[in-house]
Protein backbone atom coordinates (compact mmCIF):
# COMPACT_ATOMS: atom_id res chain seq x y z
CA UNK A 1 0.00 0.00 0.00
CA UNK A 2 1.60 3.32 -0.92
CA UNK A 3 1.75 6.54 0.67
CA UNK A 4 0.70 9.17 -1.82
CA UNK A 5 2.30 12.92 -1.93
CA UNK A 6 1.25 16.22 -2.36
CA UNK A 7 1.86 18.13 -5.47
CA UNK A 8 3.05 21.59 -4.57
CA UNK A 9 3.92 23.99 -7.80
CA UNK A 10 5.24 20.77 -9.76
CA UNK A 11 6.97 19.40 -6.88
CA UNK A 12 6.11 15.89 -4.72
CA UNK A 13 5.91 16.85 -1.11
CA UNK A 14 4.71 13.41 1.60
CA UNK A 15 3.50 14.74 5.06
CA UNK A 16 3.16 13.05 8.21
CA UNK A 17 -0.36 13.58 8.70
CA UNK A 18 -2.48 11.28 5.93
CA UNK A 19 -5.64 9.80 5.06
CA UNK A 20 -6.77 6.68 4.75
CA UNK A 21 -8.44 5.62 0.88
CA UNK A 22 -10.69 3.09 0.70
CA UNK A 23 -12.37 1.05 -2.02
CA UNK A 24 -16.10 1.53 -1.33
CA UNK A 25 -16.80 -2.45 -2.35
CA UNK A 26 -14.52 -4.15 -0.20
CA UNK A 27 -14.02 -1.43 2.42
CA UNK A 28 -10.37 -2.08 2.29
CA UNK A 29 -7.78 0.66 2.81
CA UNK A 30 -6.15 0.73 -0.82
CA UNK A 31 -3.80 3.95 -0.14
CA UNK A 32 -2.87 6.98 2.15
CA UNK A 33 -2.67 10.67 1.39
CA UNK A 34 -0.73 13.10 2.37
CA UNK A 35 -3.11 15.60 4.06
CA UNK A 36 -2.34 19.24 3.55
CA UNK A 37 -1.44 22.26 5.71
CA UNK A 38 -1.73 26.18 5.68
CA UNK A 39 1.87 26.24 4.31
CA UNK A 40 0.98 23.97 1.95
CA UNK A 41 -1.57 26.19 0.66
CA UNK A 42 0.27 29.20 1.04
CA UNK A 43 3.25 27.86 -1.53
CA UNK A 44 0.76 26.82 -3.71
CA UNK A 45 -0.96 29.85 -3.87
CA UNK A 46 2.37 32.00 -4.31
CA UNK A 47 3.92 30.04 -6.86
CA UNK A 48 0.77 29.81 -9.12
CA UNK A 49 0.42 33.52 -8.62
CA UNK A 50 4.48 34.20 -9.98
CA UNK A 51 3.49 30.90 -12.58
CA UNK A 52 0.73 33.85 -13.39
CA UNK A 53 2.90 36.90 -14.04
CA UNK A 54 5.54 35.05 -15.63
CA UNK A 55 4.44 32.46 -18.09
CA UNK A 56 2.92 33.23 -21.31
CA UNK A 57 2.46 29.95 -22.47
CA UNK A 58 2.22 29.93 -26.49
CA UNK A 59 -1.29 28.76 -28.96
CA UNK A 60 1.11 26.06 -30.04
CA UNK A 61 2.89 25.05 -26.68
CA UNK A 62 -0.89 25.14 -24.82
CA UNK A 63 -2.29 22.72 -27.94
CA UNK A 64 1.12 20.90 -27.82
CA UNK A 65 0.64 19.73 -24.08
CA UNK A 66 -3.25 19.17 -24.09
CA UNK A 67 -2.66 16.56 -27.25
CA UNK A 68 0.31 15.06 -25.46
CA UNK A 69 -1.82 14.87 -22.44
CA UNK A 70 -4.80 12.65 -24.11
CA UNK A 71 -2.24 11.00 -25.84
CA UNK A 72 -0.88 9.36 -22.65
CA UNK A 73 -4.46 8.84 -21.00
CA UNK A 74 -4.98 6.58 -23.85
CA UNK A 75 -1.66 4.98 -23.57
CA UNK A 76 -2.25 4.47 -19.79
CA UNK A 77 -6.05 3.87 -20.09
CA UNK A 78 -5.76 0.32 -18.19
CA UNK A 79 -3.88 1.98 -15.09
CA UNK A 80 -6.64 4.67 -14.89
CA UNK A 81 -9.59 2.64 -15.57
CA UNK A 82 -8.16 0.58 -12.58
CA UNK A 83 -7.88 3.52 -10.12
CA UNK A 84 -11.27 4.78 -10.82
CA UNK A 85 -12.67 1.66 -10.44
CA UNK A 86 -10.76 0.88 -6.73
CA UNK A 87 -11.42 4.33 -5.74
CA UNK A 88 -14.64 5.58 -6.81
CA UNK A 89 -16.04 2.01 -7.18
CA UNK A 90 -17.77 3.07 -10.63
CA UNK A 91 -17.97 -0.72 -12.57
CA UNK A 92 -15.11 -1.36 -15.03
CA UNK A 93 -17.24 -0.65 -18.02
CA UNK A 94 -18.28 2.44 -17.25
CA UNK A 95 -14.92 3.38 -15.83
CA UNK A 96 -13.36 2.47 -19.23
CA UNK A 97 -15.95 5.52 -20.67
CA UNK A 98 -14.90 7.91 -18.37
CA UNK A 99 -11.25 7.36 -19.35
CA UNK A 100 -12.19 7.85 -23.21
CA UNK A 101 -14.22 10.72 -22.49
CA UNK A 102 -11.40 12.26 -20.11
CA UNK A 103 -9.22 11.76 -23.11
CA UNK A 104 -11.24 12.85 -25.52
CA UNK A 105 -11.92 16.67 -23.20
CA UNK A 106 -8.29 17.15 -23.54
CA UNK A 107 -8.63 16.56 -27.31
CA UNK A 108 -11.32 18.74 -27.24
CA UNK A 109 -9.74 21.78 -25.37
CA UNK A 110 -6.74 21.46 -27.91
CA UNK A 111 -8.81 22.07 -30.55
CA UNK A 112 -10.49 25.08 -29.21
CA UNK A 113 -7.47 26.56 -28.64
CA UNK A 114 -7.40 27.83 -32.01
CA UNK A 115 -10.37 29.54 -31.57
CA UNK A 116 -9.15 31.33 -28.58
CA UNK A 117 -8.88 34.29 -30.08
CA UNK A 118 -10.94 37.39 -30.34
CA UNK A 119 -13.00 39.53 -32.65
CA UNK A 120 -12.74 43.08 -34.81
CA UNK A 121 -15.29 45.53 -33.53
CA UNK A 122 -16.64 48.65 -35.77
CA UNK A 123 -16.50 51.09 -33.56
CA UNK A 124 -16.49 53.79 -36.45
CA UNK A 125 -20.13 53.88 -36.23
CA UNK A 126 -20.59 57.91 -35.42
CA UNK A 127 -19.72 60.58 -37.62
CA UNK A 128 -16.80 61.70 -34.31
CA UNK A 129 -15.55 57.95 -34.14
CA UNK A 130 -14.80 57.24 -38.24
CA UNK A 131 -10.97 57.18 -37.40
CA UNK A 132 -11.06 54.88 -34.94
CA UNK A 133 -10.61 50.88 -35.34
CA UNK A 134 -11.16 48.35 -32.48
CA UNK A 135 -10.67 44.46 -32.00
CA UNK A 136 -10.77 42.36 -28.26
CA UNK A 137 -9.50 39.34 -27.08
CA UNK A 138 -9.94 36.84 -24.68
CA UNK A 139 -7.51 36.82 -22.02
CA UNK A 140 -7.28 34.63 -18.54
CA UNK A 141 -8.96 36.30 -15.76
CA UNK A 142 -6.28 34.41 -13.24
CA UNK A 143 -5.54 31.50 -11.40
CA UNK A 144 -7.95 28.53 -11.01
CA UNK A 145 -9.35 26.97 -8.00
CA UNK A 146 -10.93 23.24 -9.26
CA UNK A 147 -12.62 21.43 -6.59
CA UNK A 148 -14.25 17.91 -7.90
CA UNK A 149 -16.30 15.59 -6.59
CA UNK A 150 -15.86 11.50 -6.60
CA UNK A 151 -18.25 10.45 -8.74
CA UNK A 152 -16.13 11.43 -12.46
CA UNK A 153 -12.95 11.88 -10.85
CA UNK A 154 -11.35 11.81 -14.12
CA UNK A 155 -13.09 13.55 -16.71
CA UNK A 156 -15.05 16.51 -14.00
CA UNK A 157 -11.55 17.29 -13.21
CA UNK A 158 -10.44 17.37 -16.95
CA UNK A 159 -13.49 19.72 -17.53
CA UNK A 160 -11.70 22.02 -14.84
CA UNK A 161 -8.10 22.09 -15.75
CA UNK A 162 -7.99 21.40 -19.68
CA UNK A 163 -9.83 24.68 -20.29
CA UNK A 164 -7.36 26.11 -17.93
CA UNK A 165 -4.35 24.90 -19.55
CA UNK A 166 -5.81 25.98 -22.93
CA UNK A 167 -6.62 29.89 -22.18
CA UNK A 168 -3.24 29.51 -19.77
CA UNK A 169 -4.27 29.65 -16.32
CA UNK A 170 -2.65 28.14 -13.65
CA UNK A 171 -4.44 26.25 -11.17
CA UNK A 172 -4.84 24.26 -7.69
CA UNK A 173 -6.91 20.94 -7.80
CA UNK A 174 -8.53 19.96 -4.50
CA UNK A 175 -9.88 16.18 -5.38
CA UNK A 176 -12.91 14.70 -3.59
CA UNK A 177 -11.87 12.86 -0.30
CA UNK A 178 -12.54 9.61 -2.15
CA UNK A 179 -10.42 9.86 -5.27
CA UNK A 180 -7.29 11.80 -4.35
CA UNK A 181 -5.30 8.94 -6.32
CA UNK A 182 -7.16 9.52 -9.55
CA UNK A 183 -6.15 13.36 -9.57
CA UNK A 184 -2.88 12.55 -8.88
CA UNK A 185 -2.34 10.22 -11.79
CA UNK A 186 -3.77 12.91 -13.92
CA UNK A 187 -1.54 16.02 -13.18
CA UNK A 188 1.35 13.85 -12.99
CA UNK A 189 0.73 12.90 -16.71
CA UNK A 190 0.08 16.62 -17.42
CA UNK A 191 3.41 17.67 -16.10
CA UNK A 192 4.72 14.49 -17.90
CA UNK A 193 3.53 16.36 -21.05
CA UNK A 194 4.78 19.66 -20.49
CA UNK A 195 2.73 21.11 -18.35
CA UNK A 196 4.99 23.67 -16.52
CA UNK A 197 5.59 22.54 -12.86
CA UNK A 198 4.30 25.82 -11.58
CA UNK A 199 1.36 25.70 -13.06
CA UNK A 200 -0.49 23.46 -11.51
CA UNK A 201 -0.53 21.90 -7.51
CA UNK A 202 -2.83 19.37 -6.07
CA UNK A 203 -3.72 20.09 -2.37
CA UNK A 204 -5.63 17.28 -0.60
CA UNK A 205 -6.59 18.65 2.48
CA UNK A 206 -9.77 19.06 5.24
CA UNK A 207 -13.13 20.73 4.19
CA UNK A 208 -12.02 23.71 6.59
CA UNK A 209 -8.52 24.22 4.93
CA UNK A 210 -10.96 24.22 1.58
CA UNK A 211 -12.67 26.96 2.52
CA UNK A 212 -9.75 28.95 3.61
CA UNK A 213 -8.68 28.42 -0.17
CA UNK A 214 -12.12 29.34 -1.41
CA UNK A 215 -11.75 33.23 0.65
CA UNK A 216 -8.13 33.37 -0.96
CA UNK A 217 -7.84 36.81 -3.50
CA UNK A 218 -4.74 34.51 -5.47
CA UNK A 219 -7.36 32.65 -6.89
CA UNK A 220 -9.29 34.53 -9.67
CA UNK A 221 -11.68 32.02 -10.53
CA UNK A 222 -13.78 29.28 -8.72
CA UNK A 223 -14.68 26.02 -10.66
CA UNK A 224 -16.71 23.68 -8.07
CA UNK A 225 -18.66 20.59 -8.98
CA UNK A 226 -20.38 18.84 -5.88
CA UNK A 227 -23.44 19.33 -3.63
CA UNK A 228 -25.58 22.72 -3.84
CA UNK A 229 -25.41 23.17 -0.10
CA UNK A 230 -22.03 23.15 -0.04
CA UNK A 231 -21.64 25.12 -3.99
CA UNK A 232 -24.10 28.10 -2.93
CA UNK A 233 -22.11 28.05 0.56
CA UNK A 234 -18.38 28.72 -1.09
CA UNK A 235 -19.74 31.33 -3.49
CA UNK A 236 -21.24 33.45 -0.20
CA UNK A 237 -17.65 33.15 0.88
CA UNK A 238 -15.92 33.53 -2.27
CA UNK A 239 -15.53 37.42 -2.45
CA UNK A 240 -15.38 38.62 -5.76
CA UNK A 241 -13.95 35.95 -7.58
CA UNK A 242 -15.62 34.28 -10.72
CA UNK A 243 -18.07 31.35 -9.04
CA UNK A 244 -18.88 28.24 -11.66
CA UNK A 245 -21.01 25.85 -9.88
CA UNK A 246 -21.86 22.68 -11.25
CA UNK A 247 -24.41 21.24 -8.79
CA UNK A 248 -27.08 18.81 -7.93
CA UNK A 249 -30.15 17.93 -9.71
CA UNK A 250 -33.30 15.67 -9.61
CA UNK A 251 -33.88 14.36 -13.06
CA UNK A 252 -37.39 14.06 -14.40
CA UNK A 253 -38.09 12.00 -17.54
CA UNK A 254 -41.50 12.49 -19.45
CA UNK A 255 -42.70 9.62 -21.01
CA UNK A 256 -45.92 10.35 -23.56
CA UNK A 257 -48.42 8.33 -24.93
CA UNK A 258 -46.87 7.88 -28.32
CA UNK A 259 -43.10 7.47 -26.96
CA UNK A 260 -41.65 4.06 -27.87
CA UNK A 261 -41.69 2.04 -24.55
CA UNK A 262 -39.19 -0.52 -24.91
CA UNK A 263 -36.54 2.03 -25.46
CA UNK A 264 -38.03 4.28 -23.13
CA UNK A 265 -38.18 1.80 -20.39
CA UNK A 266 -34.55 0.58 -21.09
CA UNK A 267 -33.10 4.04 -21.13
CA UNK A 268 -34.18 5.38 -17.98
CA UNK A 269 -33.60 1.90 -16.12
CA UNK A 270 -30.19 2.32 -17.23
CA UNK A 271 -30.23 6.25 -16.81
CA UNK A 272 -31.33 6.24 -12.78
CA UNK A 273 -29.78 2.87 -11.21
CA UNK A 274 -26.09 3.17 -13.86
CA UNK A 275 -23.40 3.81 -11.17
CA UNK A 276 -25.65 3.50 -8.87
CA UNK A 277 -27.32 6.53 -9.58
CA UNK A 278 -24.14 8.41 -8.41
CA UNK A 279 -24.73 10.71 -11.06
CA UNK A 280 -25.86 14.50 -10.79
CA UNK A 281 -27.94 14.08 -14.24
CA UNK A 282 -29.48 10.52 -12.69
CA UNK A 283 -32.96 9.71 -13.91
CA UNK A 284 -35.17 10.16 -10.38
CA UNK A 285 -38.58 11.18 -11.53
CA UNK A 286 -41.01 9.30 -13.97
CA UNK A 287 -43.79 11.16 -15.50
CA UNK A 288 -45.53 8.28 -18.04
CA UNK A 289 -48.92 9.07 -19.67
CA UNK A 290 -51.83 7.03 -18.06
CA UNK A 291 -52.13 5.30 -21.25
CA UNK A 292 -49.46 3.14 -21.00
CA UNK A 293 -48.37 3.52 -17.33
CA UNK A 294 -49.34 -0.13 -16.45
CA UNK A 295 -47.30 -1.34 -19.84
CA UNK A 296 -43.91 0.87 -19.24
CA UNK A 297 -43.92 -0.08 -15.53
CA UNK A 298 -43.86 -3.51 -16.26
CA UNK A 299 -41.25 -3.34 -18.83
CA UNK A 300 -39.24 -0.80 -16.38
CA UNK A 301 -39.62 -3.33 -14.02
CA UNK A 302 -38.03 -6.18 -16.51
CA UNK A 303 -35.35 -3.84 -17.60
CA UNK A 304 -34.35 -3.20 -14.09
CA UNK A 305 -33.97 -6.77 -13.26
CA UNK A 306 -31.79 -7.03 -16.57
CA UNK A 307 -28.83 -4.91 -14.50
CA UNK A 308 -26.27 -6.97 -12.97
CA UNK A 309 -24.84 -5.70 -9.60
CA UNK A 310 -21.96 -6.70 -7.72
CA UNK A 311 -18.39 -6.20 -8.16
CA UNK A 312 -17.39 -3.37 -9.86
CA UNK A 313 -14.66 -5.15 -11.39
CA UNK A 314 -16.62 -7.97 -13.19
CA UNK A 315 -17.29 -6.83 -16.98
CA UNK A 316 -21.38 -6.57 -16.82
CA UNK A 317 -22.05 -5.26 -13.75
CA UNK A 318 -23.89 -2.15 -14.23
CA UNK A 319 -24.80 -1.26 -10.42
CA UNK A 320 -21.84 -1.32 -8.18
CA UNK A 321 -21.58 0.22 -4.84
CA UNK A 322 -22.35 3.63 -3.35
CA UNK A 323 -19.14 5.65 -1.80
CA UNK A 324 -19.89 4.67 1.54
CA UNK A 325 -22.17 3.18 4.29
CA UNK A 326 -23.07 6.73 5.32
CA UNK A 327 -24.52 7.06 1.66
CA UNK A 328 -26.27 4.21 1.52
CA UNK A 329 -28.10 4.22 5.61
CA UNK A 330 -29.45 7.99 4.42
CA UNK A 331 -31.02 6.44 1.04
CA UNK A 332 -32.24 3.44 2.36
CA UNK A 333 -33.65 6.31 5.53
CA UNK A 334 -35.44 7.71 2.40
CA UNK A 335 -36.64 5.35 0.73
CA UNK A 336 -38.12 3.69 4.06
CA UNK A 337 -39.53 6.92 5.13
CA UNK A 338 -41.41 6.83 1.33
CA UNK A 339 -42.71 3.54 1.88
CA UNK A 340 -44.50 4.72 5.57
CA UNK A 341 -46.13 7.21 3.61
CA UNK A 342 -47.71 5.37 1.14
CA UNK A 343 -45.53 4.82 -1.97
CA UNK A 344 -45.42 1.20 -3.50
CA UNK A 345 -42.13 -0.75 -3.45
CA UNK A 346 -41.94 -2.39 -7.09
CA UNK A 347 -38.65 -4.10 -6.62
CA UNK A 348 -36.97 -6.09 -4.29
CA UNK A 349 -35.01 -4.20 -1.60
CA UNK A 350 -31.61 -5.90 -0.47
CA UNK A 351 -28.37 -4.13 0.44
CA UNK A 352 -25.02 -6.07 0.89
CA UNK A 353 -22.56 -3.62 2.61
CA UNK A 354 -22.30 -0.68 0.53
CA UNK A 355 -24.56 -2.44 -2.25
CA UNK A 356 -27.77 -1.20 -2.89
CA UNK A 357 -29.95 -2.78 -5.46
CA UNK A 358 -32.14 -0.33 -7.31
CA UNK A 359 -35.22 0.34 -5.85
CA UNK A 360 -38.78 1.78 -8.14
CA UNK A 361 -41.17 3.48 -6.02
CA UNK A 362 -44.83 3.99 -7.04
CA UNK A 363 -46.32 7.66 -6.15
CA UNK A 364 -44.54 8.70 -3.43
CA UNK A 365 -45.43 11.86 -1.69
CA UNK A 366 -44.01 15.18 -3.26
CA UNK A 367 -42.96 16.03 0.11
CA UNK A 368 -40.83 12.66 0.66
CA UNK A 369 -36.90 13.34 -0.26
CA UNK A 370 -36.96 10.75 -3.12
CA UNK A 371 -39.33 13.14 -4.83
CA UNK A 372 -38.09 16.80 -3.31
CA UNK A 373 -34.24 15.86 -2.78
CA UNK A 374 -31.42 14.94 -4.79
CA UNK A 375 -31.38 10.79 -4.23
CA UNK A 376 -27.72 10.53 -5.57
CA UNK A 377 -28.70 6.76 -5.42
CA UNK A 378 -30.33 4.21 -7.12
CA UNK A 379 -33.92 5.01 -6.70
CA UNK A 380 -36.49 5.87 -9.62
CA UNK A 381 -39.54 7.41 -8.58
CA UNK A 382 -43.00 6.91 -11.37
CA UNK A 383 -45.85 8.75 -11.24
CA UNK A 384 -49.01 8.50 -14.08
CA UNK A 385 -50.25 11.69 -15.56
CA UNK A 386 -53.75 12.71 -17.46
CA UNK A 387 -52.51 15.17 -19.84
CA UNK A 388 -48.84 16.90 -20.96
CA UNK A 389 -49.28 19.87 -19.47
CA UNK A 390 -49.53 18.88 -15.67
CA UNK A 391 -46.22 16.00 -16.58
CA UNK A 392 -44.18 19.40 -17.27
CA UNK A 393 -45.82 21.38 -13.87
CA UNK A 394 -44.89 17.97 -12.28
CA UNK A 395 -41.32 18.21 -13.94
CA UNK A 396 -40.68 21.89 -13.13
CA UNK A 397 -42.04 21.56 -9.20
CA UNK A 398 -38.23 21.45 -7.87
CA UNK A 399 -35.87 23.16 -6.43
CA UNK A 400 -33.72 22.13 -9.02
CA UNK A 401 -32.53 22.53 -12.78
CA UNK A 402 -29.85 20.65 -14.27
CA UNK A 403 -31.17 18.13 -17.00
CA UNK A 404 -34.75 16.72 -18.03
CA UNK A 405 -35.84 14.52 -20.98
CA UNK A 406 -39.19 13.58 -23.01
CA UNK A 407 -40.07 10.38 -24.56
CA UNK A 408 -42.27 11.55 -27.99
CA UNK A 409 -42.35 11.25 -31.54
CA UNK A 410 -44.51 14.74 -31.85
CA UNK A 411 -42.23 17.42 -32.52
CA UNK A 412 -44.48 20.38 -31.63
CA UNK A 413 -44.84 18.57 -27.84
CA UNK A 414 -41.00 17.86 -27.82
CA UNK A 415 -39.96 21.93 -28.79
CA UNK A 416 -42.77 23.20 -26.51
CA UNK A 417 -40.91 20.70 -23.33
CA UNK A 418 -37.75 22.54 -24.52
CA UNK A 419 -39.61 25.61 -24.15
CA UNK A 420 -41.21 25.19 -21.00
CA UNK A 421 -38.94 22.36 -18.67
CA UNK A 422 -37.09 25.21 -16.16
CA UNK A 423 -33.62 23.11 -16.97
CA UNK A 424 -30.06 24.03 -18.39
CA UNK A 425 -30.85 20.85 -20.92
CA UNK A 426 -33.78 19.66 -22.47
CA UNK A 427 -32.55 16.03 -23.74
CA UNK A 428 -35.44 14.45 -26.71
CA UNK A 429 -36.19 11.08 -27.26
CA UNK A 430 -33.15 10.00 -24.79
CA UNK A 431 -32.68 10.02 -21.02
CA UNK A 432 -31.67 12.64 -18.77
CA UNK A 433 -28.25 11.91 -17.63
CA UNK A 434 -27.06 12.21 -21.31
CA UNK A 435 -24.12 14.46 -21.94
CA UNK A 436 -21.66 14.78 -24.54
CA UNK A 437 -18.24 17.06 -23.31
CA UNK A 438 -18.19 19.97 -26.12
CA UNK A 439 -21.88 20.99 -25.66
CA UNK A 440 -22.61 23.86 -22.77
CA UNK A 441 -23.64 21.63 -19.25
CA UNK A 442 -25.23 23.35 -16.29
CA UNK A 443 -28.18 24.20 -14.33
CA UNK A 444 -30.05 26.68 -13.18
CA UNK A 445 -32.16 27.35 -10.08
CA UNK A 446 -30.18 25.33 -7.15
CA UNK A 447 -28.67 23.36 -9.65
CA UNK A 448 -25.58 26.49 -10.51
CA UNK A 449 -24.24 29.09 -12.18
CA UNK A 450 -22.21 29.29 -15.20
CA UNK A 451 -21.51 26.49 -18.16
CA UNK A 452 -19.17 23.53 -18.41
CA UNK A 453 -18.10 22.25 -22.40
CA UNK A 454 -14.78 23.13 -23.02
CA UNK A 455 -15.15 25.95 -25.25
CA UNK A 456 -17.78 27.59 -22.74
CA UNK A 457 -15.29 26.94 -19.37
CA UNK A 458 -12.98 28.69 -21.56
CA UNK A 459 -14.86 31.75 -21.74
CA UNK A 460 -16.42 31.40 -18.46
CA UNK A 461 -12.72 31.62 -17.16
CA UNK A 462 -11.60 34.60 -19.19
CA UNK A 463 -12.16 38.40 -19.36
CA UNK A 464 -12.90 40.36 -22.98
CA UNK A 465 -9.72 42.88 -23.35
CA UNK A 466 -10.58 45.51 -25.32
CA UNK A 467 -8.02 47.51 -27.46
CA UNK A 468 -8.90 51.02 -29.66
CA UNK A 469 -6.56 52.66 -31.80
CA UNK A 470 -6.59 55.86 -33.33
CA UNK A 471 -5.66 55.82 -37.13
CA UNK A 472 -3.37 58.70 -38.73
Amino acid sequence: MKRYPLIINGEEREKQNYVEIKNPYTEETIAEFSLADEKDIDEACHGMVRSFKKLRMSSYERRRILLEISKKIRERAEELVEWVVKEAGKPVALARIEVERCAQTFEMASGEVLNYGGEVIPIDVNEWTGNYFGFFRYVPKGPVLAITPFNFPLNLLAHKIAPAIAIGAPFVIKPAPQTPVCAYNLLKIAFECGLPKEFASLIYCTNEMAERMVKREEFEVLSFTGSAKVGWYLKEIAGRKRVLLELGGNAPAIVHEDADIKWASRRIAQGGFMYAGQICISVQRVYVHEKIYEKFKEELISETGNLKVGNPFERDVIVGPLINREAADRIESWIEKAIKNGAKLLTERKRVKNLLYPVILENPSPEDEVVSEEVFGPVICIFPYKNFRSAIEKANDTRYGLQAGIFTKDINLALSAFEELDYGGVIINDYPTFRTDNYPYGGIKSSGVGREGIRFAMQEMSEIKMCVIRKG
